[in-house]
């Protein structure tokens, strides 16, 4: 699993990215690692939590409801890290389906700038997110003015 993981990583690192390539590779991915699903091979809080990002790069809501699932038993499998890639994935899977995400994971480039909406911020507290790992509402504004800032200089 370590190694799907790893190839999974190191496509979106590589200098211009083909998406379309990385798209196939990501669905084969996800089958290969559904297969090991199948079978019970995935045992360790490791293995969960890799199988979550494989299946966060998806493309239906359905890929990112398993994704979440899967970070959800590496957590209680002792992963405790996997606590940020369980709020992305929900965070994720609620924008797929048309609902405001509610930790704030999701950065999107729109045509009039990067945004984080819609986003329920009031749903959660600050201590939630950061039990979650994931950073306060201050330090997304932080972020998001970061990315505005960076597109303005290109």
């Amino acid at each position: 699993m370590t190694a799907i993981f790893e190839a999974d990583q190191a496509a979106r690192k590589a200098p211009n990215i083909d998406w379309a390539t990385v798209a196939k590779e990501d669905a084969e991915r996800r089958k290969h690692v559904g297969e090991l699903l199948g079978t019970g091979e995935l045992r360790s809080g490791d293995d969960f939590y890799h199988a979550a990002f494989v299946f966060q790069h998806g493309s239906e809501p359905s890929d990112y409801l398993k994704a979440h699932a899967l970070a959800l038993v590496a957590v209680a499998r002792g992963k405790e890290e996997a606590t940020w890639i369980a709020a992305a994935t929900l965070d994720r899977y609620l924008m797929a389906i048309g609902q405001p995400q509610i930790y704030g994971t999701q950065f999107q480039k729109r045509s009039d700038g990067w945004s984080q909406e819609p986003f329920e911020r009031e749903l959660l507290s600050d201590a939630m997110r950061e039990a979650s790992g994931v950073p306060t509402i201050a330090m997304q504004e932080e972020r998001l003015a970061e990315l505005t800032a960076r597109d303005a200089g290109e």
